[in-house]
């Protein structure tokens, strides 16, 4: 890793995508981004601390056989698991949206508190898979995001069957909510209620991401990856003013990076 470079690993394995889009928008930001597959973990060819920052894309890891991101987990865990809980407790950002969510959760990485495991991501009340474009209120607070603006609302697409948070019980929600570690809920454009569609799985609180027990690990449904370009953006959403939700993720991750 030459001087001042920021590398960021994007792991793979058969069933990911958006690996492009997350490879484009660190490459568009400045972090100089490596495509890692599973193997190149388990066969101990690649070493996950050579990198500045993890990120795991969506898809359909494994085909989403068992679990939706459960076998890729369980691969992780096995061949990188203490490294990857290293990494997070020294601040290195591990980010996961969509099947990379379901992936930190499985893994216990954004799960647990205090070694146990709390939560977990179930089939959407539709029952059905939902890909649309919704809208996400980032809610401030996180040091890794400190370039989003807070209680700002996003444009974002999601895309996915298993993505309704589920809690072992009500006090694992409060833990969560007093520590700060919702980042992310759906919202209403409209400013009404916020029910189906736009929260398009029925997690309760509208959650939409978390980080984990380190405000570094972050999991989200919506996909910042795929939203860096103005044109991305509706036409109402440019008449608006909005900014691309990815270009600013993007572009604070790697302000936390470069301070890191």
């Amino acid at each position: 890793m030459g001087e001042g470079i920021l590398r960021a690993a994007i792991l793979r394995m058969e069933g990911t995508n958006n690996e492009a889009e997350a490879y484009r928008s660190f490459k568009e930001v400045g972090v100089e981004p490596v495509y890692v597959h599973i193997y190149e973990l388990e066969h101990k060819k690649t070493n996950l601390e050579d990198f500045d920052a993890i990120f795991i894309p969506g898809g359909f890891s494994a085909g989403d056989y068992v679990r939706a991101g459960a076998i890729f987990a369980l691969r992780l865990k096995a061949s990188a698991g203490k490294t990857l809980q290293k990494l997070a407790e020294n601040g290195t950002p591990i980010i996961g949206p969509c099947n990379g969510f379901q992936i930190l959760t499985e893994t216990g990485i954004i799960s647990s508190v205090h070694g146990k495991k709390d939560m977990a991501l179930d089939v959407n009340e539709s029952g059905r898979f939902e890909c649309r474009t919704i809208y996400v209120k980032y809610h401030g607070g996180n040091r890794m995001l400190s370039g989003i603006p807070e209680n700002t609302i996003f444009e974002v697409p999601v895309a996915h069957k298993e993505g309704r948070l589920r809690f072992l019980n009500e006090t694992s929600l409060k833990e969560l909510e007093n520590n700060h570690r919702i980042v992310f809920t759906y919202e209403n454009p409209d400013g009404g209620k916020v029910t189906y569609p736009w929260n398009p799985n029925g997690s309760i609180g509208n959650i939409a991401g978390i980080t984990g027990e380190f405000e570094n690990v972050i999991g989200l449904m919506p996909h910042p990856e795929r939203i860096f370009y103005d044109y991305q953006i509706s036409p109402e959403g440019r008449m608006s003013g909005m900014v691309p939700f990815g270009r600013l993720f993007f572009t604070s991750v790697k302000k936390y990076m470069s301070a890191h």
